[in-house]
């Protein structure tokens, strides 16, 4: 067992408020908006259920504040989120040229989740806002954001960052969040934890109405969820919870709450449905564009194509009951079966195209995540973010990520969640690097083609078209679509993206950074 366990987390990492008694009390539990300009008060020191511990409270020019553990932060409550609190702070790190904040959602039950906010480089009043989510399950957002889509980039083995040019903040707001909880720097003063992807989509709703409720001006722009690895299980889950949200307020309007515009769903390298994904191993590793086999009807492909019909058969057993005991198995077996032979090849399975020297490149085979651990474990850097020093950061949580794991949670099959926020005008994009064997772009533009919906048999029907990069008119991939006229980028697209791997953007920046800009403008991908 402890040997699939093992394989397993390889597979997927990286893969209320207690009111003072007192004459406040009123004051102090009233939403944000509600609050004058100018009042002030004096400091309190009192026992905070949400925050944790003791803090000191007060109120100036019209904002409350909170001191905990010797950081300072302000405080954001809802009155339809009597559980929940925001704590946040203004870095400056990074990118010291755009507006940031950072901190905690704070819940009543104990969890704390860690966000960082960066404003667009472009127009942030007009431009959308985005939210990025790492998968694993267990792995911080800010290997996104370190490592291959934020402002910056880590560098001098976790002693600085440099600039990056390409980040996806040229022309999007973006929040950069950890969950679940005890990802990154999120962490439980009580022991809670979170297990299964639609637990985890609450809390994410809760932040999101938080956050704009704090900072309305992002609150009309179209919103893009994006999620990566096992953001392809998060994604369908999380944006699920946002539609029946804004469906439920949409009958019965509640000022203080606001419509979460949900534009679109980015599965970036994702699983979403395993029984098609898992399935497509041996296509790619003996007939990929980089075959891990040199014989596609050699002894090891032919053992690999063996092993699917079980795992097949036991993940359908989880789609058609749903329960732990129906998944997990089917998670032991498939990952054990087709990820483990191609683990002992030595190959790096998030970029095939590489080794994997585990001595020199860490546990998931890019030393660069252990430079990010040493930047968000500077003390100085901690205190800029709102993080107090106890607490230590880590890239992949491997204890989240078997909790999920025997749940079961990422056998069971997300993409039947999908075909009622697309009929709605939800609009989809998936796209996949072709040198990466964790979430492999055959499997991936598989169930895209299977997932029915009002655009199925145009889709099913479409062509891969030649992507040209805007910019320096490159061919960086291929496109199929459906939906847009055939003048837009579609309302379901997916993109195979030419020599890269699990981390479109860390492989291929300047060409990634292309894909995002004309998805969230609706461009065509295939027309220059």
């Amino acid at each position: 067992m402890k040997t699939a366990t093992t394989l397993l987390s390889a597979l997927f990492l990286p893969i209320a408020l207690a009111a003072p008694a007192n004459e406040l009390q009123e004051v102090l539990s009233a939403p944000f908006s509600t609050i004058s300009d100018g009042v002030n008060h004096a400091v309190h020191v009192v026992e905070d259920a949400l925050t944790g511990g003791t803090v000191e409270k007060w109120l100036e020019k019209g904002k409350e504040y909170v001191k905990h553990s010797g950081l300072t932060y302000e405080r954001v409550s809802h009155p339809s989120f009597v559980d929940h609190q925001l704590r946040t702070t203004e870095p400056t790190l990074c990118d010291s040229s755009v507006k940031q904040y950072s901190g905690y959602l704070d819940i009543s039950d104990g969890k704390h989740l860690f966000f960082w906010f960066f404003e667009s480089r472009g127009n942030p009043s007009k431009d959308p806002l985005v939210l990025w989510l790492n998968g694993g399950p267990g792995c911080s957002s800010s290997t996104g954001l370190l490592f291959e889509l934020g402002p910056c980039r880590i560098a001098d083995e976790g002693q600085n960052t440099t600039y990056n040019k390409h980040s996806w903040t040229a022309n999007a707001n973006i929040i950069f969040l950890d969950q679940p909880v005890n990802v990154g720097y999120s962490y439980s003063s009580d022991g809670s934890t979170v297990n299964t992807s639609p637990v985890a989509g609450e809390d994410v709703y809760a932040f999101l109405e938080l956050f704009l409720t704090r900072y309305p001006k992002y609150a009309g722009a179209p919103f893009h969820l994006a999620a990566e690895s096992y953001g392809g299980t998060y994604g369908p889950n999380f944006a699920t919870v946002i539609h029946k949200k804004n469906k439920e307020l949409a009958l019965a309007p509640t000022p203080s709450l606001k419509k979460i515009n949900l534009a679109s769903l980015i599965l970036a390298n994702g699983q979403t449905d395993p029984l098609v994904q898992l399935a497509s191993i041996p296509d790619f590793a003996c007939d990929g564009p980089y075959p891990v086999y040199d014989d596609p009807e050699g002894p090891q492909c032919q053992a690999l194509r063996a092993k699917v019909p079980t795992c097949e058969r036991l993940i359908k057993s989880c789609y058609d009951y749903g329960s732990r005991l129906s998944c997990v198995p089917a998670a032991l077996y498939c990952a054990s079966q087709l990820y483990g032979p191609l683990q002992q090849t030595g190959l790096n399975l998030y970029d095939v195209r590489k080794k994997c020297d585990r001595s020199k490149d860490g546990d998931l085979c890019y030393r660069e995540m252990t430079w990010i651990d040493t930047w968000m474990n500077n003390p100085k850097n901690k205190a800029a973010l709102g993080v107090t020093g106890d607490k230590k950061f880590e890239s992949c949580n491997l204890e989240v990520n078997q909790a999920f794991m025997f749940q079961g949670d990422g056998m069971r099959n997300s993409a039947a969640l999908l075909p009622e926020l697309v009929n709605d005008g939800v609009r989809l994009l998936a796209y996949a690097g072709n040198a990466d064997a964790m979430c492999n772009f055959i499997g991936n533009e598989r169930w895209m083609a299977q997932l029915e919906h009002k655009f199925h048999k145009e889709f099913a029907a479409s062509t891969s078209e030649k992507w040209v990069t805007a910019g320096t008119g490159r061919v960086a991939g291929e496109v199929r679509s459906a939906g847009g006229g055939g003048f837009g980028a579609g309302n379901v697209t997916f993109v195979q993206v030419y020599e890269a791997g699990h981390m479109v953007p860390f492989d291929q920046p300047e060409a990634s950074l292309d894909l995002f800009t004309r998805w969230l403008e609706d461009s065509s991908l295939t027309l220059n």
